[in-house]
């Protein structure tokens, strides 16, 4: 019974040969070099994007369109290992204001 079941799955499959053809005009034209800036480490690192930037930064001479980001993979508790606390809203005291009475 096994025999049957193991022949039968090395069947070769046949495929459908299907062409796929990039469509003309839909890619972006100003693709380049921007330097994206972790605010929360200051940490800068360059890559290609397409984004819409109003800053710019210079590094090693050379001038980048800059992305400001609030955290990153440089920052990022699941890519760090490390358990750091970021509140800029000041949530975590309105949390403790407001469930400190509870909590007695």
């Amino acid at each position: 019974m096994f025999e049957s079941i193991l022949i039968l799955s090395l069947r070769p499959i046949k495929f459908r040969k299907k062409i796929f053809k990039m469509k003309k005009d839909i890619h972006p034209t100003n693709y380049r070099l921007v330097a994206f800036k972790d605010m929360s480490n200051e940490e800068v690192f360059i890559t290609k994007s397409c984004a819409d930037t109003k800053d710019n930064i210079e590094i090693d001479g050379v001038e980048y369109p800059l992305i400001k980001m609030e955290i990153s993979s440089s920052s990022h508790p699941f890519y760090t290992g490390k358990q750091k606390l970021i509140d800029t809203a000041g949530r975590i005291d309105k949390f403790k204001s407001k469930y400190a009475k509870r909590a007695n």
